[in-house]
């Protein structure tokens, strides 16, 4: 008897409006509340020891890396998983899950070997100060240590978000969060821990979050069967994982490069030094309240680009991307006003001193100017992931934060030390965000005329 076709994924004939709504709304929400988790985290500590908050922020390049390897390796499980059931080859589909999880604890391993032997030279290459230097080795060696529950998460998460059941993540991702809340007080005031305190809290809300994923997968994800037991390495997979994987890493290791640098020259050719890259450590903070709902938007977005490009339908393509850059710019708009209008009040909630908000305010309205260049940026993004161009992504990312960001602002930095005007290391930001938008515009043309625009039009 002849198989009986797979029924149609709602990527393929939902409306594209109602989908991007469906796919990413509860990414977005959970975002949110990740967002909330993160301001409340560095609220917390900021109230314990001002040096307990600087270490928080120097840690930022090492865990964001260790995020972006997590992300990065879901981001091609993500793209290459949803065209093979766009493509309808549901045990291709199946194998490439399992080698997903795989290299999931693959990653897990590198940054547990970080943490047990790496976490104090990171730390001392950043600051003299002996404080600082030992509330960041309590707090990054415990996320490095247990940060199986981060990666394990992650993935198991881009699991269901390639299935379109991304509802489901915004369980994982909240009740991790608000687990991570709740604890954050109890560790860093009531048991004394500090910086400490924060890295358990946060740790016990991503192992947390790992096994609540891990039983949705199982429970209610039908189009993915996971069969570990019987699982072998496929070179085969987990090269065209990391073809579309790697760039995405490697973007997010260039962000994390970024940022230790900038701590260099923020701390080296600032009158304010290490109150500086506090600064610094507190805008990525707050940004995140701006930009994770549009990388939950983004995430939303991949699945259903690549499962429409396996399906040969360019006409819904366009229409998600075109809907995505609409949705990504009229949010990004209400961080902007926010953070050029209300600077004061956001430093604020970090117990800033009056030294910390007169060197924050100019900084927070300087960044928050490029917000929208970013948002566009992002969104198109998303179209070089899911295509499986993410190399694109990865030239903007080198040009915009080694090649533009960090020379301007040595070179501004340097100018603003002996002109005594601090402000002008910020002005690299605006710098930056435009050489960014121009280098996304340029490749998405190119990617457009050589491989979206031969597509069949398709239906809606």
């Amino acid at each position: 008897m002849q198989k009986a076709a797979p029924a149609e994924n709602k990527m393929g004939v939902m409306p594209i409006p109602k989908l991007i709504l469906n796919m990413s709304l509860p990414m977005i929400l959970s975002m949110l509340v990740q967002a909330l988790y993160n301001v409340v985290d560095s609220y917390f500590v900021a109230r314990f020891e001002q040096d307990a908050l600087t270490a928080v922020s120097l840690a930022f390049p090492a865990q964001n890396l260790m995020i972006g390897f997590a992300t990065g390796t879901a981001v091609g499980v993500n793209a290459l998983l949803s065209r093979a059931l766009g493509e309808k080859k549901p045990d291709e589909a199946n194998r490439i899950a399992e080698n997903g999880v795989f290299l999931a604890f693959v990653g897990y391993a590198v940054f547990l070997l970080f943490g047990l032997f790496g976490v104090r030279a990171f730390f001392g290459a950043q600051t003299d100060v002996d404080k600082i230097v030992g509330y960041g080795v309590d707090y990054l060696t415990v996320i490095c240590c247990f940060s199986f529950g981060v990666f394990g998460q992650i993935m198991f998460e881009r699991l269901m978000q390639s299935t379109g059941r991304t509802i489901y993540t915004m369980f994982t991702q909240g009740i991790g969060a608000i687990i991570n809340i709740i604890l954050d007080p109890i560790f860093i005031f009531t048991l004394n821990q500090g910086a400490k305190g924060a890295a358990i809290a946060t740790v016990i809300g991503q192992i947390i979050a790992f096994l609540i994923a891990v039983t949705l997968n199982h429970l209610k994800n039908a189009d993915v069967k996971l069969n570990l037991a019987k699982y072998r390495p496929d070179p085969a997979i987990i090269g065209r994982i990391y073809a579309i994987g790697v760039p995405s890493i490697l973007m997010m290791a260039i962000g994390s490069i970024m940022t230790f640098g900038m701590n260099i020259i923020l701390i080296t050719y600032t009158a304010a030094k290490e109150l500086s890259a506090t600064v610094f450590g507190v805008y990525f903070k707050l940004n995140s309240f701006v930009f994770m709902p549009v990388f939950g938007l983004n995430n939303g977005i991949i699945p259903i680009v690549a499962y429409n490009y396996g399906a040969r339908n360019r006409r819904r393509m366009m229409e998600a991307v075109k809907m995505a850059i609409l949705f990504a710019a009229s949010y990004i708009l209400l961080g902007l006003l926010a953070f050029t209008l209300i600077p004061g009040p956001l430093l604020k909630i970090f117990n800033a001193s009056e030294d910390m908000l007169r060197v924050g305010i100019p900084a927070i309205r300087i960044i928050g100017s490029t917000f929208l260049f970013a948002g566009v940026c992002i969104a198109m993004g998303s179209v070089f992931q899911a295509l499986g161009y993410g190399t694109y992504s990865m030239i903007v990312s080198f040009a915009r934060q080694l090649v533009v960001l960090l020379p301007s602002a040595y070179i501004l930095a340097r100018i603003g030390l002996n002109t005594g005007i601090d402000w002008l290391v910020w002005l690299s930001f605006p710098i930056a965000e435009i050489a960014s938008l121009v280098t996304t515009l340029i490749l998405f043309r190119r990617l457009y005329k050589n491989v979206i625009e031969p597509l069949p039009e398709g239906s809606r």
